[in-house]
């Protein structure tokens, strides 16, 4: 299906306020090949139950760049057996071994981030979504996170035009608390991703 930007901006309007779990049913019916990315972050469990609990067998890509905290590998395999996620890992073709040794992680003013952050979190994202080729693209941005995420909301066109849901677009840290908390779900604070460094900074999947 071929989204019209003008259609979206019209079904936006209406979605603020509307139960995520409804945007997730709504967007489902419409999909033929729906995907959900995470990256296990903080608050990514709120997306990943939401959209498991409305299409159990959903793809989850995982693009692993292979430089996570322990705690957030450990959080990920909870995760993973706790809502029987259909998860799909894709990982840099280069070890993160091999790569401390020949390039290690550039600063962000290093003009070798560039092939860093190409290498670890853009080729494999390219590849998972080549081989799924999905109409529709779960995924937990949320307003307030960076400037660029600041311009989209709950539906968003990707620049190939995949339909980007958001349900939780418009929630804080501490709505999402509350779900998590009614869910007896856990959440993981130590995540480190070494595209961004900061949490303000885009990582180039959604740009």
């Amino acid at each position: 299906m071929s989204w019209d930007p003008a259609h979206i901006r019209h079904l936006n309007q209406h979605l603020k306020g509307i139960p995520p779990e409804e945007i997730i049913s709504w967007a489902v019916e419409r999909a033929e090949r729906p995907v959900i990315t995470t990256n296990f972050r903080p608050y990514e469990v709120a997306l990943l139950h939401a959209v498991t609990e409305v299409e159990e067998n959903m793809p989850v890509i995982w693009c692993d760049t292979g430089y996570n905290t322990p705690q957030t590998y450990r959080h990920a395999e909870e995760l993973i057996r706790r809502l029987d996620l259909k998860i799909r890992p894709y990982i840099p073709k280069q070890t993160a071994a091999h790569r401390d040794a020949t390039l290690g992680i550039p600063d962000i003013e290093d003009p070798r981030h560039a092939e860093f952050t190409e290498q670890v979190k853009l080729e494999p994202f390219r590849r998972a979504m080549q081989e799924h080729k999905p109409d529709v693209w779960f995924t937990n941005l949320r307003k307030g996170q960076t400037a660029h995420r600041d311009s989209l909301d709950i539906m968003s066109l990707s620049a190939d035009g995949v339909l980007k849901v958001s349900p939780f677009y418009y929630w804080s840290d501490a709505r999402l608390d509350g779900y998590l908390s009614r869910h007896g779900l856990p959440n993981e604070h130590k995540y480190y991703d070494p595209t961004k460094v900061l949490a303000h900074r885009e990582c180039g999947l959604h740009t």
